[in-house]
């Protein structure tokens, strides 16, 4: 099983479309793919017909259940979403507690770690959508994450807050042997805007060798999938958003090794 953790600590960057996009395409390619939605917004949970605000068993029943003492089947509470081959541990907005609840407790940054092992035979794929504050939710996913994906707007606010996810990662690979993996993934591009531009050569040039050589356009059609509670990637293979996560998926699973720089997402037929 693979697992990839998908954070920033700064919102509205496409943490949860990224998650939702690469694990549809992952169901789509005929794997199992496991989505969980860390953060207490539970924009991943309503995502799939799923309300936060009703306390459905998810993630905090992890860690509540740990804190008691009492054993629990990580199986029981996995959701089923409406994809074949795509599940959900949802988030609620208890989750927001977690931090003042746990306080200095030892063992909860590797909650869910042990928790995906025990699932480790149910699928082929995990990819976690984390809250955009360092925490207890972060540490356990940077902590079991074998990969971080880091979606960054093109924007000059959003590479700004970039810097602190950066060090939030050297802290974190400073205690993991062999360091973590991560990869910052450009979003929302708009390639006729000045500023758009300007930030994606920044990106480029002050992190190259951690910056994805691919874009993520701005396309309209990601709004329009999330009130169909379906990923793009499925609905409108052809919408250049799930081309533009088709080729981040073929490069994250190393089917593409070279980003094709003339690619500009022309609508498919």
């Amino acid at each position: 099983m693979i697992a990839w953790a998908v954070a920033n600590q700064k919102g509205g960057v496409g943490k949860t479309t990224t998650t939702v996009s690469l694990g549809g395409l992952q169901a789509k390619r005929g794997g199992r793919a496991l989505l969980v939605d860390l953060d207490p917004h539970g924009s991943l949970t309503s995502y799939f017909g799923y309300d936060p605000e009703e306390g459905v068993p998810g993630v905090y029943t992890l860690f509540q259940r740990r804190v008691q003492g009492k054993t629990l089947a990580p199986r029981d509470i996995v959701q089923s979403t409406r994809i074949e081959g795509l599940d959900l541990l949802c988030a609620s907005t208890a989750l927001a507690t977690l931090d003042r609840q746990l306080g200095n407790r030892d063992g909860m940054g590797l909650v869910l770690a042990q928790t995906l092992k025990a699932l480790e035979s149910d699928y082929d794929h995990v990819i976690m959508d984390c809250p955009p504050m360092l925490g207890v939710l972060m540490v356990n996913a940077l902590a079991a994450c074998e990969h971080l994906l880091i979606p960054v707007q093109t924007e000059f606010l959003a590479i700004k807050g970039l810097e602190r996810m950066l060090r939030t990662v050297s802290m974190v690979s400073r205690s993991r042997k062999g360091g973590l993996k991560h990869t910052i993934v450009p979003t929302m591009y708009d390639q006729r805007t000045r500023a758009a531009n300007e930030a994606l050569s920044h990106l480029r040039k002050t992190y190259a060798e951690q910056t994805w050589k691919g874009v993520i356009p701005v396309d309209t059609r990601f709004r329009e999938a999330s009130q169909q509670a379906t990923p793009l990637t499925l609905s409108r293979p052809g919408a250049r958003g799930s081309r533009a996560y088709a080729h981040l998926l073929d490069w994250l699973e190393g089917k593409m090794t070279q980003w094709p720089m003339e690619m500009q997402y022309e609508e498919s037929p």
